[in-house]
């Protein structure tokens, strides 16, 4: 699913998860401070919309929420089992269900890996287990919900 943000709005965010602060962010854009933090809470919000309707449409009931990481901890109800929604600059909007699953046997093994690596970097977590998708998730996630 496509974050709703124009391209614009999109590089703000990358440049603020970055960590610049929100001088640098004013400087850079040639606005005031506070246009940045209206601009940052107007992306939060949308941030946080979508991910609550992605939570909903998919029955994930909602647990933890990072808006500022983009990231939903919850529960899928008719899975019965934990579920993680992520906003990602490369990816848009995703959902990963903690699952045990045969990775190697699966078609989406490339895709997968490279889902979580891309988000491992975004977030700046570096990941020990690698070549297999539900331990690499496990081990992302579980780092992340210490971050947060």
């Amino acid at each position: 699913m496509p974050l709703p943000m124009n391209e614009k709005q999109s590089g703000f965010r990358k440049m603020h998860r970055s960590g610049q602060p929100n001088i640098t962010l004013a400087t850079l854009r040639g606005i005031s401070r506070q246009a940045v933090s209206r601009a940052l809470l107007t992306l939060e919000e949308k941030i946080r919309t979508v991910l609550l309707e992605m939570a909903y449409s998919n029955r994930i009931e909602a647990e933890q929420l990072n808006v500022e990481k983009g990231i939903l901890f919850g529960r899928a109800i008719p899975f019965n089992t934990g579920a993680i929604i992520f906003v990602s600059s490369t990816h848009d909007v995703r959902v990963w269900y903690e699952q045990e699953g045969d990775c190697g046997a699966c078609p989406r093994y490339t895709p997968c890996l490279e889902l979580l690596w891309d988000l491992a970097d975004e977030l700046k977590i570096t990941l020990t287990k690698t070549g297999d998708p539900t331990r690499m998730a496990d081990e992302l996630f579980g780092k992340v919900k210490e971050l947060i």
